[in-house]
């Protein structure tokens, strides 16, 4: 196990790894061209979430930054207690030791994940896609270099170059000590990973999120809220899926076709239940397994309930307990909404595209969890650490 690094040191190696990321800039975009170049583009959300533009590039040294400006999060004290005895007795915050990150495709999870498991004072394996490797082994040369330059061993950070038989052999019998693993990606990598794993692992869970439209919503808000959360990015977990409209709303079929306009100006395929299709004349659902369905595509359902309890019921059995959002001028009924639905970020009056570590003010994520042990939402640096229970005496014996 890696001696904890001090909090000085920590911070000095992300610092000089924002530096490099922006002296690397054109050198990473042009490796990451020869990522794109070999990837034969049959997946949109995939290809999207290879890209590494100047955006990402910016994104990626934002991060890094954010990290290295926030307070450490391990010896953080969280009980304190003096026992009758006069022992005194301290929960604190303690690092993992090493964490295993798994991902699909997108190289800025190299620099983000490394950095909040390195932040929290953990050794990390990165596992990254085969569709992004050049750009990945470029971030860890950078990670390297960082480490290198401040006189920390660069086995903090490693790549682990493995194809699905090397992976599945590692996760069964590791190499070295694992403490953690996260899986970030589709459910099938997901599963592959709780199914081989042979320790702990957060489920980076699926989307499938969903909007409930009230008889008190505001529709402008909604209209701005649907077509941010469907079209602003295709490619992520916290996009709109489904879409639930009460029946007790005013001229809903009028709202409905407005709204289905609106998406196919976009170019979102919509389908509809029953109730949907016949007002808006759009193709119906074939079979309810599709309310279970993430899309990561412009494509949407949308649906009727008759009452608040039925959106809570509907959205509780099919979404992927992610994010949902109500829609309302009602704050009562919003509250109520918001305590009964089972997910990890509920939202009033805004768009499920904000789950997201960044947004939430954490610098980042490492993933988000829709787990609800030993954390739920996104992870960030506060919450990728253990505890450890500290007791000092002077001879005490019970």
């Amino acid at each position: 196990m890696n001696t904890l690094l001090s909090i000085d040191k920590r911070n000095a190696v992300l610092t000089r790894m924002a530096e490099l990321l922006e002296q690397e800039r054109e050198a990473l975009k042009a490796i990451n061209q020869q990522d794109l170049a070999n990837y034969n583009g049959e997946d949109l959300a995939m290809e999207k979430r290879l890209l590494v533009d100047d955006a990402k590039v910016d994104g990626m040294i934002l991060s890094v930054q954010q990290l290295a400006s926030q307070e450490d999060p391990v010896g953080q004290i969280r009980y304190e207690f003096t026992h009758d005895n006069g022992m005194r007795i301290s929960n604190k915050t303690a690092a993992f030791g090493t964490i295993l990150i798994i991902y699909e495709s997108r190289p800025d999870v190299t620099v983000e994940a490394g950095g909040i498991a390195f932040k929290s004072g953990n050794k990390i394996l990165l596992k990254g896609g085969k569709e992004s490797l050049l750009s990945n082994q470029k971030i860890v040369s950078l990670w390297h270099q960082a480490l290198a330059e401040n006189g920390v061993s660069t086995d903090w950070v490693e790549y682990l170059n493995y194809d699905r038989v090397q992976t599945q052999a590692f996760l069964e019998k590791p190499t070295q000590r694992v403490d953690l693993i996260v899986p970030r990606g589709g459910e099938k990598l997901i599963e592959f990973t709780k199914k081989h794993a042979s320790c702990p692992v957060i489920v980076s869970g699926r989307g499938n999120n969903f909007l409930y439209i009230n008889a008190d919503a505001d529709l402008d808000k909604a209209m701005n809220i649907i077509i941010n959360g469907k079209t602003s990015n295709i490619s992520v977990c916290n996009a709109l899926d489904k879409v639930l409209i009460d029946v007790n709303l005013p001229n809903w079929q009028s709202f409905a076709n407005e709204l289905v306009t609106k998406l196919k100006s976009y170019n979102v395929t919509v389908l509809g239940d029953e109730a949907i299709a016949n007002a808006t004349q759009i193709p119906t659902i074939e079979n309810d397994l599709i309310w279970y369905e993430e899309f990561l595509d412009y494509k949407i359902v949308i649906g009727t309930v008759n009452s608040n309890q039925e959106a809570i019921e509907m959205i509780n059995k099919y979404c992927g307990g992610h994010s949902a959002s109500i829609i309302t001028e009602d704050k009562t009924i919003a509250q109520e909404f918001m305590e009964n639905i089972d997910a990890s970020s509920v939202y009033h009056n805004a768009s499920t595209r904000f789950t997201d570590g960044g947004q939430f003010g954490l610098g980042g994520e490492l993933a988000i969890s829709t787990d609800k042990l030993h954390q739920r939402g996104p992870i960030g640096l506060q919450h990728l650490v253990t505890n450890k229970w500290y007791i000092y005496g002077e001879g005490q014996v019970r």
